[in-house]
């Protein structure tokens, strides 16, 4: 078997410039045997050795000065920080180097001798095989650890928070604390594990980053070694920031938290999903009775596929703008326009029956400016059903009481939104665009969808919260619609009650838009 493990570890040496990186603290009394029990052939073939001492308050740099280090050997080049910067921010500063550098893979090596450098074959041969990232465990049988001499109670502690960060991220990793790790750096410079925690979290924040990235772990089985290496390690606190930042991961999941060290999307459009489940906002819009040949636009409807598709298909001739149209859409007309710009330079505007424009206005800088070019796309009567989320929904207001605000990467504080709206404000904006408002519904938030369904419990909540959205929707109302209808414009008006000549018409149309818009002197 060992056979089989150099040969492939053999092949990744050869096919990549491969590294080892030894962070040190204080390993006066180590680092000369952790160099010296690299194997010889491995020692040979590396591109390179590196040591970056964290400032040290023994003779660790030293130490390592004093190696006799063959000729025949990969380059050792020994590194010391300014400044202490912690077992996170030591890290970080490793795997820039590498990226810099241009290896093609880097393997991590503690200086106090606690993972095995004799094991440096069994983390290499994956990656002959396809390995993206490779972790040694200790926990692959979990009884060689405690033969190995870890105390009970850091066995103990390890199976515990593993399980738990398992159950949290939904993943399998036998072990979640071994801190022998390699990767490719084409991997690290796709997450940004710069921000990550600069203490001994860095280890669990790459792990969900990898997780949310979409990486496969490969994880080998390594020796356990304790000896008379100090443990700079907390371990309560070191647990209890594992488990927040899973938690942080998971409830970034559901939009309620944000931490940008743990947004990695790879299509960033494709965290607008159409909505299915029977409360949400998207269903009840699908359902509206649209009569087959009435006119529709689509402000900001991309795809069409949350709504205005489904309209296409029974026949409503369906128009929609967007910045990212679908071309390839043939049963609605697509049409690429900046809603922030003039939209009768940018198609050739018709009059609608109705109007879509469903969590839009706030993503443009003007959202009384949106409103009153929609005005203007529509027919006296025309109907135009309009959503938005609601900045005074109760568990903002919650948050806000305890002085939190966080921005994410959807939902009512989506990092997007340029304006947010409570109910009376988003009724306001309207009115003062000169629409009539109908009637207004409340929606909570899309838990059925966020969970597929597949959640007893979310499905419970997800009823209750439609339910108290519709009975009280200005605190419960995660989303707002506002169904209105587009009155008279003063234009109208003129030209129904003062005949007039042709050669008047753009005159008069363009000093009541003026009127229209000029800001109201009083009460505002």
């Amino acid at each position: 078997m060992d056979f089989d493990v150099n040969d492939l570890a053999g092949r990744t040496l050869k096919q990549n410039r491969v590294a080892v990186f030894i962070v040190a603290y204080n390993a006066e009394k180590h680092i000369e045997k952790v160099l010296k029990r690299i194997p010889v052939w491995v020692a040979e073939s590396l591109a390179e050795i590196y040591i970056i001492d964290d400032h040290s308050t023994d003779k660790t740099v030293a130490a390592a000065e004093k190696v006799d280090w063959p000729k025949q050997y990969a380059p050792l080049r020994i590194y010391r920080t300014p400044y202490n910067q912690g077992y996170g921010g030591n890290q970080r500063l490793g795997y820039l180097y590498a990226i810099a550098q241009g290896f093609d893979i880097v393997v991590l090596l503690h200086g106090d001798g606690q993972y095995a450098p004799e094991a440096l074959p069994h983390i290499l041969a994956p990656y002959a095989e396809g390995a993206e990232v490779v972790f040694g465990s200790r926990f692959i049988n979990s009884r060689n650890a405690i033969r190995g001499g870890m105390p009970l109670y850091k066995w103990l502690g390890n199976r515990i928070l593993t399980s738990a960060q398992n159950l949290i991220l939904n993943s399998h990793m036998s072990e979640m604390h071994s801190g022998y790790r390699s990767y490719r750096t084409s991997v690290l410079k796709r997450i940004p594990f710069t921000d990550n925690s600069l203490g001994f979290a860095f280890d669990a924040d790459i792990i969900i980053q990898l997780h949310a990235a979409g990486y496969q772990i490969t994880e080998v089985a390594i020796p356990t070694y304790y000896g008379d290496e100090i443990c700079h390690v907390n371990g309560m606190l070191y647990a209890w920031q594992c488990v927040k930042s899973a938690l942080k991961y998971r409830l970034m999941q559901y939009e309620i938290f944000y931490d940008p060290k743990f947004d990695i999307r790879s299509n960033v459009e494709s965290h607008y999903t159409t909505k299915f489940a029977k409360t949400s906002l998207h269903y009840f819009v699908r359902n509206l009775s649209l009569d087959a040949g009435t006119s529709l636009i689509d402000v900001g409807g991309g795809r069409g596929d949350a709504v205005s598709k489904a309209f296409a298909e029974k026949g409503v001739e369906v128009t929609c703008i967007d910045q990212h149209p679908d071309t390839a859409n043939t049963l609605i007309k697509q049409f690429r326009v900046d809603l922030d710009q003039s939209w009768e330079r940018q198609f050739r505007i018709q009059k609608y029956d109705a109007a879509f424009a469903l969590d839009v206005l706030e993503h443009l800088q003007s959202p009384e400016q949106g409103a009153a070019e929609i005005f203007r796309c529509l027919k006296t009567g025309g109907k135009f059903f309009v959503s938005t989320g609601n900045i005074a929904f109760l568990p903002l207001r919650m948050a806000l009481l305890l002085g939190w605000f966080n921005y994410g990467r959807r939902g009512i504080l989506d990092l997007t939104h340029r304006r947010l709206f409570t109910i009376s404000s988003f009724r306001r904006l309207l009115k003062n665009a000169g629409f009539r408002i109908d009637e207004i519904r409340g929606f909570g938030p899309p838990l059925r969808d966020l969970s597929n369904g597949d959640s007893f419990l979310l499905n419970v909540v997800d009823s209750l919260s439609a339910w108290l959205a519709k009975l009280w929707p200005t605190l419960f109302a995660y989303q707002i619609l506002i169904e209105c209808t587009r009155t008279d414009s003063p234009t109208d008006l003129m030209r129904q009650v003062f005949p007039r000549s042709a050669s008047r018409e753009r005159e008069l149309q363009e000093h009541a838009a003026r009127i229209q818009h000029e800001p109201s002197v009083g009460v505002s």
